[in-house]
């Protein structure tokens, strides 16, 4: 048996706001996809899917709103000074700050910000 991760899904509370936030971190999606209950995009030969919760709460049976962090999703950027104007073009929009970005121990510099439903996501360079 072969198994493949076919794709990458984030729940929205509103799809035009995560989009927005989505489209900062370099993903194409067409304008048009502000208004759908579903979307899918390829980058870099991954696809990430985003499903607004009312439309996930139809399929779901006994929908429970998460509650932590549960998983990463980290954007690679080309150099350090990118990260930092990624950073805070994100955080000058409203997107809320987590970790500001700092030189880690390992060689990368390293930021989270949250994502309009509270998801971190990881900016690397």
């Amino acid at each position: 048996m072969t198994v493949q991760l076919k794709r990458v899904g984030i729940y929205v509370e509103q799809m035009e706001k995560a989009l927005k936030f989505y489209r900062m971190l370099g993903l194409t999606i067409p304008v048009s996809a502000n208004v759908g209950h579903h979307v899918e995009v390829e980058q870099n030969g991954l696809r990430f899917a985003f499903d607004t919760i009312d439309s996930v709460k139809g399929v779901f049976e006994g929908w429970e709103t998460p509650v932590g962090y549960r998983i990463e999703l980290a954007f690679q950027l080309d150099s350090r000074e990118a990260l930092d104007e990624v950073y805070r073009q994100l955080t000058v929009l409203g997107q809320g700050g987590y970790l500001e970005p700092r030189d880690m121990p390992w060689g990368e510099r390293y930021a989270i910000v949250k994502d309009p439903d509270g998801n971190l996501i990881s900016l690397v360079a």
